[in-house]
This record gives C-alpha cells, structure tokens and sequence, in this order.
C-alpha cells in the first residue's frame, strides 16, 4: 500500500488558497504584520493574521450561522482540498482535524455575559465543535475526530489519518488542522515572554522570540488505488512519520532535542531511506532560544555534520499554533511540486552551535522533504513527503489486545504515593488523580513499560482555561499567569505522565466530545493492529468546574468528571 496526497487547501496571513501561498514565498513576502482584527491592546507584537474579518469571512464563505473563527478558515481549507482532489461525496470520508484555540474567540467575546448567553459559549468553545462545525458547513463525513497537541496537533492528525489508511479502516481521510488568533493564548505566550516585538529571526543568533499566527491547512490522503481508480492527481507521497515526546517540560525542549531527533529518525526509517537522501527540512523553527537550539542539535544527531537545507517558514505565517503543521506541510508539498527551498526571512547571524539556514529563495529539484512539527509538553511530529512512493503495507492478521488494568480515580485518591508533596502542590485535582490513575495502572501492569501514552479528553483542563478567561475579562490582558497557561493545554496531562515516568514513545491527545476517550482508545488499538506498538497507557478526564458546570446546566449539557487510565498490550507476541 502506498499513501498519496490528492489534495490541499490553506488560508494563513499570506492569503486564500496555494497560489496566493506560492507567489508570497517565491516573492519573500511576508504575512507578518501589527494586528488588525485581535482585539489586543499590545500592539508592539506582530502576527501572522489573516486578512479578514469574521464577518467577511462568513460572506466569502456564505455561511449565515454563527461559528467560531477557528471553524470559518477551517471551512476555506477544507473546501479547497477537496476541490482539487475531486471529491463531491463525503460519505466514505473520515475528517481529523487538530485545534487547541477552538472557539476560544467566541468564548472570550461573550464571557463577561455569559450567563445570558450560556448555550452558544458551550455549544462553540470546545475544540471538537470546532470541527464539528467545519464538518457541517462542507458535508457529511463518515467520521469526525479531533487531536489537541498544542502545536504539533494538525501534523499530528495527518499521522493519525495515515494509520486509518494502513489499516484499512478507510479508504481516504481529509487531516489537518485550524487555529484561529485569540486573546487567551496571545497573552499566555505573552506572559511566557518568547513573543518578540519585531519579525522572527528563525535559527539566528539574536533570535527574540516567536510572532504568533493563525490559519488552517488540509490535506486529502488516500491509498494509491483509491487515487488511480479515480483518476485524481497525485501530489506527492506521504513515506515515513514519526511521533514522540521529549518528556522534559511542559513548555521548553529538552538541549538535545531527544523527542525532536526521535520523531525524525522515525519517520526516515518508515521511508526507508538514509539521513543524505532528504533534500529539504522544513524546520519547527519558531524563533525562540529554546526551540531554535534544540532543534539544531536534534538535526545534528540526526544527520551529522551534513545537515540538508533547512528552512523555517513561520517568518512567512506567524507560528499558527495547532494548525502550523498542517500550513508547513501543504508549504513543503508546494516546495516539492515546484522545485525550490523556501527561504528563512531576517536570519542575521549563526547561532552559537548553530547552522545556517536557507536564507534566500532555492530553485531546486526535490526528492524527499521533511516536515517537522513540535508542541508543549514536548509532543514532537516529523513527516516525509516524496516524489516517489514507498510501499506501509502493514501484516495485520493476528495482532489482537488485552486490557491489563483499568483504574478509575476518587477524589480519595492516594496519589501522593507516586509523587512529593512539591510536585503536588503545582497540579491541579484532577492531574494529582490522574497521575495516581497511571501510576496505578502500570503497578497493576507489573512493570510493563508503553509504548504510548495516549489521551482522551472532551473539556481539557478547563478549571485553568475558567480561571484564566476570567482573569482576562476582569483584569485585562496583563493578569494572565504563565503557570496557569502552560499547564492550560488539552495535552498537559498526557504531557505531564510522559515527563514523570520519562516515556519518550507516541503521545497524542483526542478531544472530540463524549468520544474522545472512544477514540483514544480506537487510536492504541490500531497502532497494535499495525505494529506500530506493542502497548499503549490509554487516558481520559473530565474536569469538575463549578462554573462550567453551571453554563452546561442552563445549556441542557452535561460532562460527568472522571479520571481513568487503561493499559492495553498486544496479546499475540
């Protein structure tokens, strides 16, 4: 089985659609500039915002009912893929889409009434009503899911829809992700203080910092008879990838990059080729200290003192967050179709230990292109796209599953069996009951240690997001907590369990609604039905808020707060 690309759709601060994307990078135009339509006081920080109102993007789109930002340029991706791919019947498709933002806009905008407005903040807040809505607006797929992998979760979901393929539980999926610019996360970044107050400088010594963007991008994949049956352009092949945590922080990389030099050496061994035979890195490259070395040195680990060209291109976009994988691999499709390196706009000097980028426009040929994609709590992507195919056929016959434990945590839980009283005073209830969960779980295990961590979650960590909207609307932008905010993202408990037990394997997050444990789950048992894995520690929670719970009640909603963890392991080794 081969695995093809069809189709592609992106909206950024470059524009509407691939050739408005193509024409700003052959031309080093920028999309980064002061903010127009965020409502932010701080306009020293520039982003990469796209150029439309909510109001004129529901008009361009002819969408007359209310939907969050995120869902609006998720809607103009997702057309535009299936466009060029040539598909009107979305009955056999299966849709995965990876945000963190959701209908954050829409939450903060109406937070100060909400209580008057309580259904339309709950219905739009969530990150999997997001997609939902995205879904409702292009047509009816024949599954929806979401991935909430801070800003690894749209390369996250394209992984995740290539397993689908492999094991054939579809034929063609449509993957990426959507993000739209929020106050919530502009100042979370803010108060981590890695924004910078002029363009990005990716991989330069006098690096400052990340500029924030927004945007989506989709991807239609699909098994290559699928594509010849229907007579449909192939754009390139999906080879390798590679998922892994870095199990070091919740919010910086680790000096080595150990998740990120995982991540690629994974997808390179899938494609079956050596370190030498990649043409082109379209690097995370954010602009921060942090990330810029340690991406270096991953790549240094990787592929010695002959590292390809490399590029980071969020100089171009702004960094868009959860969908910055899904932008940077339609980027590397079209760099790969047309022949030529993107460059790194205002690189000025090498970093210490560092190497030099790309820095002007490249006409070059392209075989193999890398596309690397990392998020908070050290959740590192890497994936390969070719000009020529590689056979994933997968051996699916007799790869079964057993459940060893399955632990549902109390209040009462005695978590501090498993960590310091130090550790637990920075954790919320429901991660000290989470953590006592895994921990139980793997005792229960006798010892086995996963190959996965891998979490389902409606709601995320929603006493965090509450406390943190309220801090916004009542104390303005300047009261947001750094703590507050790393520890904020739908996968910091998946996250936080990989850090304290020091598992670099697989690690993802789904938060679709009441199916996010479901498909967490459906997630393990495929990646064993493929061999990817052998077992898999299976999370889900639902957060009690006061609050919250008292919008849901007026909106006729309910979530019943739980922590559990399941470990499942393949039976037929």
């Amino acid at each position: 089985m081969k695995i093809v690309i069809t189709g592609a759709g992106i909206v950024s601060s470059l524009g509407f659609g691939q050739q408005a994307t193509l024409h700003a990078l052959l031309h080093e135009q920028s999309g980064v500039a002061a903010p127009v339509y965020l409502p932010t006081t701080h306009r020293e920080h520039p982003v990469g915002e796209v150029q439309a109102s909510n109001e004129s993007l529901a008009v361009r789109l002819g969408i007359t009912e209310t939907i969050s930002r995120t869902a609006l340029l998720g809607v103009a991706a997702v057309r535009e893929a299936l466009s060029q791919a040539g598909i009107d019947d979305l009955s056999q498709l299966a849709f995965i889409s990876g945000t963190t933002v959701g209908g954050m806009d829409h939450t903060e905008r109406y937070w100060r009434e909400k209580e008057s407005c309580a259904s339309s903040v709950v219905e739009l807040h969530t990150a999997g009503s997001s997609t939902e809505q995205i879904a409702r607006q292009v047509g009816t797929f024949a599954m929806t899911g979401t991935i909430s992998t801070a800003c690894s979760s749209a390369l996250n979901a394209v992984i995740a829809a290539c397993n689908l393929l492999r094991s054939g539980q579809y034929r063609q999926v449509v993957a990426g992700g959507a993000e739209s610019l929020s106050l919530f996360h502009f100042n979370g970044f803010r108060a981590l203080q890695i924004l910078s107050d002029e363009p990005c400088r990716p991989f330069s010594a006098n690096r400052k910092g990340l500029n924030l963007g927004e945007g989506a991008a989709y991807v239609v994949v699909e098994t290559e008879d699928s594509a010849l049956q229907r007579k449909a352009p192939i754009l390139a092949y999906i080879n390798g990838y590679g998922n892994a945590c870095d199990a070091f922080h919740q919010t910086a990389s680790s000096d080595d990059g150990e998740g990120a030099f995982l991540a690629m050496q994974q997808a390179l061994s899938m494609a079956h080729i050596d370190p030498a035979q990649v043409d082109y890195i379209n690097a995370h490259g954010t602009g921060t200290p942090n990330n810029d070395s340690s991406e270096t040195a991953a790549m240094r680990r990787l592929f010695g003192e002959i590292v390809p060209p490399f590029s980071s291109t969020k100089a171009f976009t702004g960094h868009a967050t959860s969908a910055a994988g899904g932008i940077e691999l339609v980027i590397s499709l079209l760099a790969l179709q047309h022949g030529f390196i993107p460059a790194n706009l205002h690189f000025q000097q090498t970093m210490e230990n560092g190497m030099m980028p790309v820095c002007q426009t490249e006409q070059k040929a392209l075989r193999n292109v890398l596309c690397n994609s990392f998020g908070f709590g050290g959740n590192d992507s890497s994936l390969l796209i070719a000009k020529e195919g590689q056979d994933l056929s997968a051996a699916l016959e007799g790869n079964t599953y057993t459940v060893l434990a399955d632990v549902i945590a109390t209040e009462e839980a005695d978590y501090k069996r498993y960590i310091s009283p130090m550790q637990a005073r920075r954790l919320s209830p429901m991660l000290r009951q989470l953590v006592f969960a895994a921990y139980s779980a793997l005792e229960e295990a006798q010892g086995i240690v996963p190959d996965a961590i891998i979490t389902g979650t409606d709601l995320g960590c929603i006493a965090y997001s509450v406390s943190l909207l309220n801090r916004l609307t009542e104390e303005g932008e300047d009261a947001l907590s750094p703590t507050l905010f790393m520890q904020s993202t739908h996968n910091t408990p998946s996250s936080l369990i990989a850090i304290l037990t020091r598992n670099h394997g697989y690690n993802c997050t789904w938060s679709h609604g009441a199916h996010s444990y479901e498909q967490a789950l459906r997630d393990a048992q495929t990646q064993i039905q493929l061999g990817l894995i052998r077992s898999a520690l299976v999370l889900g929670f639902e957060e009690n808020d006061d609050t919250w719970q008292a919008l849901e009640a007026a909106s006729n909603i309910h979530h019943a707060p739980q922590t559990r963890a399941t470990l499942i392991i393949r039976t037929n080794d």
